[in-house]
């Protein structure tokens, strides 16, 4: 991974600020940077206890001389190592390289304060997490550059020591390299697993705002398709007749006029809706008689039926059987060409189904999108029922006229 790991920070708050959620652990109050120099100072705490002082049950070895803290220079080189470790951690997250550079001279003046020739596994393992961090933050190529430097800091007093003739400790090299290879690592895999949760959320938001414009979509297609089915026929009427009965006519923009008062009061209860937290049904089942009614005054006599024990539905399952029936209605009286209709609603034991047949001798056929509102009607539909996880079929009778059926699964508490 050659790209820079992408962070989602809230507006008004910085990437580690919790400070605002007083029950937050202290591991999360306190930024990784911080924990850094902690262990480092723990380390040389353990460090100088080894090294200056003879501990209780300590053995003791004939000739050996006798344990001293460090000298007056000594303590300089220790607060001059802590002063650069504090100001390389701080370097840490905006210039990784120089910031480690800086924490790497921590245990190296540390060690030149307290005698020690080669660098054991305990005195490195504040370097080892500040390069985690640093792979986990930062491009690959920057962390290996990181590692490099822990690397280089490790070898060259062992290569002097080589040099010199001297004696080395290959176990004790071996196990830091271990530590700062597998903190290399884990730093890296971390990054990585975050890098991929960022896309995995970003593709949710995405897919997440593409099904809601469809939801808009179908419903804004839904709420004024079938008025304006009726408002064109109508319209048409009254121009047909104005001249030869004028009541007629009148009766005709008086079912217009209704008509558009009744989609702009959908389209307001709609957007009241979509400004609400969470989705409530517009309309259900309860609303086919209202929609029947309407469009028998548009021309088209719609015979309801129902079967079975009428109950309370989940409202995803009410408001979506009524956009189907009510796009179904719509397509009959634009595209059919009939005076009437049938539809069916059967309540079932563990499932709703919906019928919407006619006679017409409109466009019908698979291949034809005019029965289908240019394409959108039938896919609205197919989108809904397949959001419910039911069966939708649309197609020509063989007789003649068009049917379009759908079956809604019914979840075990609206079962009968």
């Amino acid at each position: 991974m050659t790209a820079a790991r992408h962070h989602i920070t809230i507006t008004g708050m910085a990437p580690n600020d919790t400070s605002a959620d007083p029950r937050a652990p202290l591991l999360k109050r306190i930024s990784p940077e911080v924990w850094a120099v902690v262990l480092w100072c723990a380390t040389l705490v353990y460090g100088l206890l080894v090294t200056s002082y003879r501990l209780p049950g300590e053995a003791t070895v004939d000739g050996e001389p006798a344990k001293t803290g460090p000298s007056g220079l000594g303590w300089a080189l220790l607060a001059t190592a802590l002063s650069a470790v504090a100001a390389g951690s701080r370097r840490l997250r905006e210039r990784p390289l120089s910031g480690y550079a800086l924490f790497l001279l921590g245990p190296a003046g540390a060690a030149g304060a307290l005698g020690m020739s080669e660098f054991p596994l305990m005195a490195f393992l504040g370097p080892a997490f500040a390069l985690y961090l640093v792979a986990r933050e930062h491009p690959r190529g920057t962390s290996l550059v990181a590692g490099g430097l822990a690397l280089f800091v490790l070898v060259l007093p062992v290569a002097v020591r080589v040099l010199q003739r001297g004696n080395i400790e290959t176990t004790q090299l071996l196990s830091v390299v271990l530590a700062v290879v597998v903190a290399w690592l884990a730093g890296d895999s971390a990054g990585q697993a975050h890098a991929h949760t960022v896309a995995l959320h970003a593709q949710t938001a995405a897919q997440a705002i593409t099904a809601e414009r469809l939801r808009i979509a179908r419903e804004m297609h839904d709420t004024v398709a079938h008025s304006i089915g009726i408002i064109a026929l109508q319209a048409g009427a009254a121009a047909r007749v104005v001249h030869t009965q004028p009541d007629r006519a009148g009766e005709a923009m008086r079912t217009v006029e209704e008509a558009g008062r009744e989609t702009l009061s959908g389209l307001r209860r709609m957007l009241a809706t979509l400004r609400e937290p969470e989705l409530s049904p517009l309309q259900g089942l309860a609303d086919l008689d209202r929609l029947a009614e309407s469009t028998s005054a548009a021309g088209v006599r719609v015979a309801l039926t129902w079967k079975g024990a009428r109950r309370p539905l989940p409202p995803d399952i009410d408001l979506a059987a009524y956009r189907i029936v009510q796009e179904g209605v719509t397509n009959v009286v634009r595209h059919a060409r009939t005076e009437e209709c049938e539809v069916r609603v059967d309540y079932g034991e563990r499932e709703l189904t919906l019928e919407i047949t006619d006679r017409g001798r409109g466009p019908s056929g698979p291949g034809s999108s005019a029965r289908g509102s240019n394409g959108f009607g039938l896919a609205g539909m197919r989108e809904r029922v397949a959001l419910l996880h039911g069966e939708f079929s649309a197609a020509a009778r063989p007789g003649g006229g068009f049917r379009v059926a759908a079956t809604l699964p019914l979840p075990a508490g609206a079962a009968a």
